[in-house]
C-alpha cells in the first residue's frame, strides 16, 4: 500500500473508472438477450446464439479484470483525499460507496459468472438481487456530483476527468 497520498488520480485509474461504468452500463442496457436466454435454459429449452448473449458474458468477466486491476491500483498508489470541506460523515459515506463498488461489481461478475457457467440458480437469484443494489449505488455516486459541486461549492469531478 503507498504510504503517499496522491492529489488525484492516475490515467490508468481514470480509464479504468470510465470503462467499467461503459461496461457497465452496456450489462444493463443489453440484458435482455441473456435474461431470455436464461429463462429459456431454466425452462430446459434451446435458444438461438445471439451476440448480445456473448457480449453480457464477456463483459462481465472484462469488468472483473478491470475492478481487481484498478482495486490493485488504488491499494498501490492510493486515492485522493476527499475535498477539505465535506463534512466527516460524508466522508465516511464516501469512503464506504467506494469499497462497496468493489464488492458488488466484484460479486455481480463472479455470481453471474458462476449462474451462467455453472447453472447455480442461487447465483442468478443474487445477481439479480445485486443489480438492484449497484444500480442504488450508481445512482447515489452520480447524484453526488451536483451535490459537491451545487451545495459543498467543489469541483471534486474533476479529479476523474483530469489526471494527476
Amino acid at each position: 500500500m503507498s504510504n503517499a497520498t496522491p492529489k488525484g488520480y492516475s490515467v490508468t485509474q481514470i480509464a479504468l473508472h470510465w470503462g467499467v461504468a461503459a461496461l457497465i452500463a452496456g450489462q444493463y442496457i443489453f440484458k435482455d438477450s441473456i435474461a431470455g436466454a436464461w429463462s429459456k435454459v431454466r425452462q430446459g429449452v434451446s435458444y438461438d446464439f445471439d451476440p448480445l448473449i456473448l457480449a453480457h458474458v464477456v463483459g462481465g468477466g472484462l469488468i472483473l479484470a478491470l475492478v481487481v486491476w484498478r482495486l490493485a491500483l488504488r491499494l498501490k498508489r492510493g486515492a485522493p483525499p476527499p475535498p477539505a470541506n465535506e463534512p466527516g460523515p460524508l466522508k465516511t459515506l464516501s469512503h464506504v460507496a467506494h469499497w462497496a463498488f468493489y464488492a458488488l461489481i466484484a460479486a455481480m461478475s463472479v455470481t453471474g459468472l458462476a449462474a451462467w457457467f455453472g447453472d447455480v440458480v442461487v447465483a442468478a437469484q443474487v445477481h439479480n438481487v445485486l443489480k438492484v443494489a449497484l444500480l442504488a449505488l450508481i445512482v447515489l455516486h452520480v447524484l453526488a456530483v451536483p451535490f459537491h459541486r451545487l451545495v459543498l461549492k467543489n469541483n471534486v469531478m474533476v479529479r476523474m476527468i483530469r489526471p494527476e
